[in-house]
């Protein structure tokens, strides 16, 4: 029997009542599927680094390196820590320490979700640069308090970074429907996103078989709204992806549908799996939280650990359920009551 070792991270606010669904629901299913999962929980968040000083202990990457993937719930407590302290603090640094460079996130309307467009058909997997770019935390300030004081982000791209990204989601769009949308704005950014074209250019000519269109961010955002069922996979920077995919959930239904991977390709380390929705600490522990999109991120996770058979049977349980109208509105639903659903629906 094959097992896999998860580091669980709960974080804040809802994190802990999605982290318990989605456990509950991978546990099970990996009991029906005859392998198994054994969950470390570590209570790094906002209130540890309250206690601390720090998001997590300074030998946390290393206690991580050791597990097969990583499960976060949600971490961020604005009026606590600041979400800029939280951020550097933990997510970051483990999706760099780990070459987590590809972020992905599925764009797709589950049964019985109402979303805001005329538009249902679509399928969109974004898949974003998560290791550098707008995010690599290089600048500073100086002159900090005074009428004179300077402000300065510098993004860093790579030809490195930008080419894997891109072949990577060549290769997704190559096992999908064979058409990659390549985003930027390299009419403004006339050094780091003309870089991003040419590269998508050269990359283009070794996949004859996919399709390859490059978009300004703009167009892409109206393209998003007005006709999302012509786009395959869709690949941009650490900050266009960032926004991109938050448009992405708003027309799969909302945040509480939206799941995600942070994936280390050649799996020299392990990757980690979350939903996008932040800690929501205005519902927190009001039991209303929607596990469906931490349940998907724990499907995504089953998936990269071959476990293909089993991440299915998840998204079947999950789309079953949400065809009854379960867990299809915020708020509407227990997050109990949409967790004993899909945990039934498994069989």
């Amino acid at each position: 029997m094959k097992s896999y070792s998860i580091a669980l991270i709960p974080g804040d606010g809802i994190g802990q009542d999605v982290m318990d669904a989605a456990w509950q629901v991978l546990s099970t299913v990996a009991r029906h599927s005859r392998f198994s999962l054994t969950g470390t929980p570590f209570r790094w968040s906002c209130a540890f680094y309250k206690e601390t000083g720090a998001m997590m202990p300074t030998d946390g990457i290393e206690i991580l390196r050791r597990f097969d993937a990583i499960l976060l719930g949600a971490v961020g407590w604005p009026a606590e820590v600041p979400d800029s302290v939280s951020l550097h603090g933990l997510l970051l640094p483990i999706r760099k320490a780990f070459v987590q460079y590809a972020n992905i996130r599925p764009h797709r309307l589950l049964p019985g979700v109402q979303g805001p467009l005329k538009a249902e058909n679509f399928d969109i997997l974004c898949i974003r640069e998560n290791t550098e770019g707008e995010y690599s935390g290089a600048g500073g300030r100086v002159h900090q308090e005074t009428v004179d004081e300077v402000a300065v982000e510098t993004s860093i791209f790579t030809r490195t970074g930008v080419e894997r990204i891109l072949r990577f989601g060549f290769e997704q769009a190559r096992q999908r429907r064979g058409k990659l949308a390549s985003v930027t704005k390299s009419n403004a950014q006339k050094y780091s996103m003309v870089f991003w074209d040419e590269i998508t250019r050269e990359l283009a000519a070794e996949y004859a078989d996919v399709e390859a269109t490059s978009y300004h961010i703009d167009a892409m955002a109206a393209r998003m709204v007005m006709a999302p069922d012509g786009l395959d996979v869709v690949v941009a920077s650490n900050l266009f992806g960032d926004i991109l995919t938050d448009l992405g959930a708003a027309i799969q239904g909302g945040l509480g549908f939206a799941a995600s991977a942070n994936i280390n390709p050649d799996r020299s380390a392990p990757s980690m799996f979350e939903p996008v929705h932040g800690s929501a600490p205005d519902i927190a522990h009001l039991g209303i939280a929607n596990p469906v999109a931490a349940i998907w991120s724990g499907a995504m996770m089953l998936e990269h650990l071959e476990e293909k058979e089993a991440a299915r049977t998840v998204m079947s349980a999950l789309e079953r359920t949400t065809a009854r109208g379960i867990g299809t509105v915020p708020g509407k639903d227990k997050t109990e009551t949409i967790t004993a659903a899909i945990l039934a629906a498994l069989g």
